[in-house]
């Protein structure tokens, strides 16, 4: 018998589930243009398949820091901490076993909100400091309010994210999400190595296939001759959104025609990783009982920039002894009738 518990939570038309292990998002019920329901994020049909290899972080809290660290190596004050490496000899969402694969505890509950908590002793696939995590999850009259802060004894670094595919024409849709339309107000990203690594600079997007600051199909542009495509396989890369972080603002918007749903993301961090599904095919059975496609779903991660540790140009990850670490996101829905009325 397995020792994931399910917590749902609901409010008017909007529905959630989510899981102990992970503090995963597993399902979330929103209705189209007619007002019908549906799931519109990826997960498992078997609750044991969120512990099965290959990881594809459904829904997941990715931490204690979200994306990739290079060589798994951390230096703070003179002290370097060597960190449990999962992707060749880099950290990728904090290495092996890592937050999306702990059972958190439920701290709070109501009708239309949980709290999840998690106790992350120092040492931790190599991390400093005894960490307490909790993310708030809260529905509100238009979606879903995703809320992280963290406390540490000493200094450490925190990246926490909300690791949810979307594909807003329904889980079990069968379709892509490539003719999803996306804006993402970012003029440059952070390009990266053949192993997904930053490597310092940013890159203007200005016309190319990364310049989403116009709305167009994720699909348009993703088999485009581009060396960074290429490297990702699709897009699988951290945007530099324009303006300053720190606040609650709108970082993202995407609308599926058929259904008529439109999903805007909110967020304080300073990036935000776009995550085709480039390697989704052939999977475990989703919710809905159906294998995703390649490219079934959209990852929109809110987030400090990939290897901020190791890049003195990036925002800090750093969090000081006693300092409490914050993040807070929302997914937000509405339906529109057309692209214009979408992103009007």
């Amino acid at each position: 018998m397995s020792d994931i518990e399910i917590v749902e939570i609901a409010r008017g038309s909007l529905r959630a589930q989510f899981l102990t292990l992970g503090a995963t998002l597993r399902r979330l019920d929103v209705p189209d243009r007619h007002g019908q329901p549906d799931n519109v994020v990826l997960g498992y049909a078997d609750l044991e398949d969120y512990r099965r290899r290959p990881p594809r972080y459904y829904g997941a809290v990715a931490g204690r820091y979200a994306n990739r660290i290079a060589g798994g190596r951390v230096t703070l004050d003179g002290e370097t901490f060597q960190l449990t490496t999962n992707e060749g000899g880099n950290s990728l969402h904090s290495g092996p076993d890592g937050f999306d694969q702990q059972i958190w505890s439920v701290e709070a509950r109501s009708d239309t909100a949980v709290t999840f908590r998690l106790d992350s002793p120092h040492g931790w696939n190599g991390f400093p400091g005894d960490l307490v995590a909790r993310v708030e999850y809260a529905l509100e009259d238009d979606g879903l309010a995703v809320r992280f802060t963290a406390t540490a004894d000493r200094a450490t670094i925190v990246n926490l994210t909300q690791h949810a595919y979307f594909n807003l024409a329904g889980e079990s849709s069968g379709t892509t999400i490539l003719g999803h339309l996306l804006q993402v107000p970012a003029s440059a990203t952070t390009p990266v190595t053949g192993e997904l690594i930053p490597t310092g600079d940013l890159a203007p997007v200005d016309g190319g296939p990364f310049d989403f600051r116009t709305p167009k199909p994720i699909g348009r542009d993703i088999d485009a001759d581009d060396a960074q495509l290429a490297l990702g396989q699709g897009y699988d890369h951290n945007f530099v959104l324009d303006g300053p972080a720190g606040f609650e603002r709108r970082i993202a918007t995407l609308f599926d025609p058929g259904s008529g749903r439109v999903l805007e993301v909110y967020s304080t961090e300073p990036g935000v990783q776009v995550y085709s599904g480039n390697y989704l095919a052939d999977g475990a059975p989703g919710t809905g009982g159906g294998v995703y496609p390649k490219c079934g779903g959209l990852c929109l991660e809110p987030q400090k920039f990939p290897d901020s540790p190791n890049q003195p140009g990036f925002p800090s990850a750093r969090v000081e002894a006693g300092e409490t670490y914050r993040h807070s996101m929302a997914f937000r829905f509405r339906t529109a009738a057309d692209m214009d009325e979408a992103f009007g």
